[in-house]
């Protein structure tokens, strides 16, 4: 095996038509914000059982059927990332970045039509950003023994244990595009077939992200005898995803030597849900409210392009490469189920809670593998790429999310509202973005780096003023995360975690995502 075998193995891989997607890249897709309304936002999106909020529609579709006027609302607004840095200490490199944006969030009506002295049925259609990707990122820390090019040198061993068992295709699926990158950098040793890799002291990164997840949502519900609320909801889920990324290592190896790779990666595509959802008074005199939902699978059709540049050496001698892939494959998030109670006092006091879990381990990652006519259309073929799914089962887990909001209304048309979200951790503690990985997912990287973020908090709180037919609604919510970054896999000599010459670990850097969003929602009742 040399050089020539992997570089150009990985570039002519990249034209294979079975196509897939890998662990970390997938859980940006499935992890919804709250937004909304700035009323359902300022009452922390606990509103499922509550209803009446055009919100609902994409969590619990049976809340529009609490409606009994038609109503049509507009909200935009800010949100800013605090703590955010958009420059490195590496000759003050900047990388493209807004800590604040502007943001239209949500678009939509109600229509409500009476059928009978108690019961009616509405249709609604609503637009929100259920995902905004704003984001920069930065983490630096210092490596001992450990670098991104000596992975691809361990990978580069692994990969002839493959290829010596299973054949070149293989192999091939370890191959990313850092790792051809290297390939084309690094000295051969042919006499013992391995890679010169060299270690690094230390590393610097820098990211932005930036897009959208646009869904829209076409609900019809209605109600029984003002006691049982159904509700069904069909959704159009639109993605558009931006990131460029800066990753630059010391090498040990000379004064001034460092290795330094860009990324650049286009997410966009398109895909549909169904959502199924109840709300039930029990008591016929009691305004007690218990609401629960079911949301399946986004089955999301995606296309991806990337490219990766890398340089390595000193001023006066420098390598570079560049690799660029194109492809289109298919994602399908897990299910979504959700639980919520809601209460109101008279006129002035609304509170809700909302329970709802999601297994983040079951994402189906599937391979395009073809198509076939019918005589009338053509249709893709696909099957599941069974080794991802095998690492996000285990490197993802279930998320349970909490969500209680309160309502005040201290005279006639005013309203105060404050709320509170927990989120669970989706990742387990020791996950990895595996980079070893017999998969198509794999093959397709542009990186290596990987965040395990922890559980999210936000806080919300909004007030309100209705006057005649229109309502004016303003929200704050605050987010907090942390995270543990890693500039690449660790690998460990014959899987011994102790210190070993071979091991090639970077020790995790602590990162942290807290962002502000100030939203304004106009409405109008007719």
């Amino acid at each position: 095996m040399n050089v020539k075998y992997y570089s150009l193995a990985a570039m002519l891989s990249l034209s294979l038509p079975i196509l897939a997607q890998e662990t970390y890249q997938d859980t940006k897709l499935i992890d919804n914000d709250l937004n909304g309304t700035a009323r359902y936002v300022g009452m922390g999106g606990a509103m499922e059982a509550l209803g009446a909020d055009i919100s609902t529609i994409s969590t619990n579709p049976a809340g529009l059927g609490l409606f009994r006027r038609s109503q049509l609302l507009i909200s935009g607004g800010l949100v800013s990332q605090q703590d955010a840095k958009t420059s490195l200490p590496r000759d003050n490199f900047r990388f493209d970045g807004k800590k604040t944006n502007m943001s239209f969030d949500q678009l939509g009506f109600v229509w409500s039509n009476r059928y009978g002295r108690k019961s009616f049925v509405n249709v609604g259609f609503n637009y929100h950003k259920s995902r905004n990707f704003d984001q920069i990122l930065s983490a630096m820390n210092t490596l001992t023994n450990a670098s991104q090019n000596k992975n691809t040198a361990r990978k580069h061993d692994y990969g002839k244990i493959l290829e010596f068992k299973y054949g070149q295709d293989v192999a091939n699926m370890i191959w990313n595009g850092v790792d051809a990158g290297y390939a084309q950098m690094l000295s051969y040793d042919k006499t013992k077939g391995v890679y010169r890799h060299y270690n690094a002291t230390g590393f610097m990164f820098g990211q932005y992200q930036k897009g959208y997840i646009g869904e829209y949502d076409f609900n019809i519900s209605g109600n029984i005898n003002d006691r049982v609320y159904l509700g069904l909801t069909l959704g159009y889920h639109d993605v558009h995803y931006r990131t460029n990324s800066f990753y630059t290592e010391d090498l040990a190896a000379t004064d001034k030597a460092i290795a330094n790779t860009w990324e650049s990666l286009k997410i966009t595509g398109s895909g549909f849900d169904i959502k199924f959802g109840g709300i039930f008074r029990p008591v016929a005199d009691s305004p007690f409210r218990v609401g629960v939902y079911i949301n399946t699978p986004i089955f999301y059709d995606l296309d991806m392009t990337t490219n990766t540049q890398m340089e390595m050496g000193t001023p006066d001698n420098n390598m570079s490469a560049n690799h660029s892939s194109s492809y289109s494959y298919k994602l399908y998030t897990p299910w979504k189920f959700g639980l919520s109670l809601g209460h109101t006092v008279g006129n002035y006091l609304a509170l809700g809670a909302t329970y709802e879990y999601a297994d983040y381990g079951t994402i189906n990652n599937r391979l395009n593998t073809g198509s076939y006519y019918d005589g009338w259309s053509t249709y893709e073929t696909t099957s599941k790429d069974a080794k991802m799914n095998a690492h996000t089962s285990s490197a993802l887990k279930g998320v349970s999310t909490l969500k209680l909001g309160v309502e005040f209304k201290p005279v006639k048309d005013w309203a105060v509202r404050v709320g509170y979200n927990y989120l669970s951790p989706m990742f387990n503690k020791k996950a990895v973005r595996d980079g070893s990985v017999i998969s198509p997912g794999t093959m397709n990287a542009s990186s290596t780096d990987y965040t395990n973020w922890k559980s999210t908090n936000r806080f919300t709180c909004g007030v309100g003023y209705t006057v005649k037919k229109f309502n004016i609604d303003l929200a704050y919510q605050y987010s907090a995360q942390s995270g543990d970054f890693y500039p690449f896999m660790p690998y460990y000599y014959n899987a011994d975690e102790s210190a070993h010459p071979e091991n090639n670990v970077a020790d995790a850097t602590k990162v942290n995502f807290k962002r502000h969003q100030l939203l304004l929602t106009l409405g109008y009742r007719f």
